[in-house]
C-alpha cells in the first residue's frame, strides 16, 4: 500500500490524458543536441547525424518487479530510468533520450504520480538524458511502467555480447550481490511490520545494500573511462540478472568457454556481513542475485596493463575455448559448471 503523507488527493480523471502528460512533463528541459523535437507532437524527432542509434526497452510491473510496500515512488521513478540507461552503457554507447509510458489504477492520485515523475526527472537531470515522449493509460492491475532508452554511438565503437575470444580477460565493475541482499532485508522488515506495525526497523547497518536495491546507479562512467584508457571491450553486458547468467550470455553469443574465479569476485563488506547474518553463501548471492547494474566485459590480454591498477575494475576470470565449457573455479581450486540461476520474472507465473 502507498503511504499517503499528503492529505490532498487530486483525481487524475479530472485532468484527462493530455492534461496529465503536460502537467507531469512541463518542467523537463532539453539537454541533448540530437533532440530536435521532444514532447508536444505526434512523434519525437532525433538527429544523430553520422552516428548510430541504440534502443532498449524495459517493462516494470507492480507485484512482479517492485513492491510499493517498501519502494518509494520517487525511487521507483529513478530506478525505472536507470535500468534502461544501463543497457545503453552496456553497448559502450552514450544515453541521450528516454520515453516513459505508465498505466495506473484509480488508487493513485495525481500527487503520487508527481512523486514518481520527480524520480524520473532526477535521473534525467543527473544522467543528462531528455524525456521525449511516452503514453499514459488506466490499469486494473496496479502500476506498470515502460521505459525506452535511446543512445548514440560511433559505428566503430559499438560493443556486442558476441565478440569475446578465447584467452580474453573477464572484467566486472564495482561490486556485486548487494542489491539482492538489500531486497532480502526489505522483505524481512516488511514481514515484521505486518506482524507488528508499531515496530520501526533500524536499517542503518544495511544502508549500502538497501540503496543498491532502491536507488541503483548505471555505470555511465565506464564507457568514458575505457575510452580514456584506450580500451575497447571485445564484449559487454550489464549485470541485471546475476553474474552467472550474464557470463553465460557472453559465452553463448561469443561461442567461448570461461573460467570464473570465486576468490576474485568483488564483494562489499556489508554484503559479506549480511550474507553471514542470513546464512547465505556470498558466492551464490553474487552469481544469482541480480539488479546490481554493474558492467561485465571482456578485453584482450594486451589491454591488461591499461586497466590493472584501476579501482573501478576487477579481473574475475578469463575466456577459454568453447569445448572447455563454462566453470566456476572455487577457492579450493575445484571446477564447478557455471549455471544460470538468475532472477526470472516468469517463475512467479508457475
Amino acid at each position: 500500500m502507498i503511504e499517503d503523507k499528503n492529505p490532498q488527493r487530486t483525481s487524475i480523471s479530472e485532468m484527462g490524458e493530455f492534461g496529465l502528460i503536460d502537467h507531469l512533463t512541463n518542467t523537463f528541459d532539453i539537454k541533448q543536441k540530437s533532440t530536435v523535437k521532444a514532447i508536444g507532437d505526434d512523434a519525437a524527432v532525433l538527429d544523430f547525424k553520422s552516428k548510430q542509434a541504440v534502443v532498449t526497452t524495459d517493462l516494470l510491473v507492480e507485484g512482479v518487479h517492485f513492491d510499493l510496500g517498501y519502494m518509494p515512488l520517487k525511487h521507483l521513478g529513478y530506478k525505472s530510468i536507470i535500468v534502461n540507461l544501463s543497457d545503453v552503457y552496456a553497448m559502450n554507447a552514450k544515453a541521450t533520450q528516454v520515453t516513459v509510458s505508465i498505466a495506473l489504477s484509480n488508487r493513485f492520485p495525481l500527487e503520487a504520480v508527481e512523486e514518481l515523475y520527480q524520480g524520473i526527472k532526477l535521473a534525467c537531470d543527473l544522467y543528462k538524458v531528455d524525456l521525449i515522449g511516452g503514453d499514459t493509460t488506466s490499469s486494473d492491475k496496479g502500476l506498470l511502467i515502460s521505459v525506452t532508452a535511446i543512445g548514440e554511438i560511433n559505428p566503430n565503437d559499438v560493443v556486442y555480447r558476441s565478440g569475446a575470444q578465447s584467452n580474453d580477460l573477464l572484467v566486472v565493475t564495482g561490486d556485486v550481490g548487494g542489491a539482492y541482499l538489500g531486497l532480502q532485508v526489505l522483505e524481512r522488515e516488511k514481514q515484521v511490520f505486518q506482524v507488528n506495525p508499531q515496530n520501526q526497523p533500524d536499517l542503518d547497518q544495511y544502508s549500502y545494500i538497501i540503496e543498491r536495491q532502491l536507488k541503483p546507479e548505471a555505470r555511465k562512467d565506464i564507457p568514458e573511462l575505457l575510452k580514456e584508457l584506450n580500451v575497447k571491450p571485445t564484449s559487454m553486458i550489464d549485470v541485471s540478472d546475476g553474474l552467472s547468467s550474464e557470463i553465460i550470455h557472453i559465452c553463448k553469443q561469443s561461442k567461448v568457454g570461461c573460467n570464473l574465479y570465486e576468490d576474485k569476485i568483488p564483494l562489499d563488506p556489508q554484503t559479506i556481513s549480511t550474507c553471514e547474518e542470513f546464512n547465505i553463501s556470498s558466492t551464490t548471492v553474487a552469481l544469482s542475485g541480480g539488479e546490481d547494474y554493474e558492467l561485465l566485459f571482456t578485453i584482450s590480454q594486451e589491454d591488461y596493463p591499461k586497466i590493472k591498477a584501476n579501482p573501478n575494475l576487477t579481473i574475475i576470470g578469463h575466456m577459454t575455448q568453447e569445448s572447455e565449457g563454462m566453470h566456476l573455479v572455487t577457492r579450493a581450486n575445484t571446477k564447478i559448471p557455471l549455471q544460470a540461476r538468475g532472477w526470472n520474472s516468469f517463475d512467479k507465473q508457475a
